[in-house]
């Protein structure tokens, strides 16, 4: 009986630092993506009983290795707004092409009024670019690269019209396809024999 209560003892012991093992921090999968506010402001909407206050929050995420998004965000409170526009950023995710540390080519995006230029820069030149372009380029792991808004200063233009520019951006093999100088597989003897053994 008493040999019985100790190896309940010991695994209910053990059942309990297995889960407290589980719950360390330092055990737990970190964040894959990383975000930042690019601008947050207030919203007034004026209704029967007065004026209604709420925020919006314009938000960038990335992984810093390619992928890249921003998102809108609209609530009553702040935290909320940002919460928002960080879900909505990651469900506008694009892939971005890169050469080395920059870009694979120069590329104008347009969104609105805002109209956006990037250029490729040698490794060591930084980013240069302002504060609505320089969050995209850092969390999509660009880190050469020349940026000028050639438009509208509106963050939330500026923001959109980076992002249709790192849409239009092509590797040197799609280019290649695109242009139709991409040679094909020329047949073989095999792939030319039909499936009764005749050519």
């Amino acid at each position: 009986m008493r040999g019985d209560y100790l190896v309940n003892s010991n695994r209910q012991r053990r059942g309990r630092e297995d889960r407290s093992s589980k719950d360390a921090p330092f055990d737990r999968p970190q964040e894959e993506f990383r975000d930042e506010v690019v601008s947050v402001g207030p919203v007034s909407k004026t209704v029967k009983g007065g004026r209604r206050r709420s925020f919006r929050a314009l938000v960038v995420v990335g992984n810093g290795d390619g992928k890249v998004g921003a998102g809108l965000g609209k609530a009553l409170d702040l935290t909320d707004a940002i919460r928002k526009g960080i879900e909505d950023a990651k469900k506008n995710l694009i892939e971005v092409p890169r050469h080395m540390s920059t870009i694979t080519h120069e590329v104008i995006g347009r969104h609105g009024a805002g109209m956006v230029l990037l250029r490729p820069a040698s490794p060591g030149t930084g980013v240069i670019a302002g504060r609505g372009v320089r969050p995209l380029m850092e969390l999509a792991g660009i880190q050469d690269v020349l940026a000028k808004s050639l438009g509208s200063a509106n963050p939330y233009n500026v923001v959109y019209a980076t992002i249709d520019a790192l849409k239009q951006l092509r590797t040197a093999a799609e280019v290649r396809e695109l242009r139709g100088k991409v040679k094909k597989a020329e047949p073989t003897a095999e792939s030319e024999v039909g499936v009764n053994g005749i050519a």
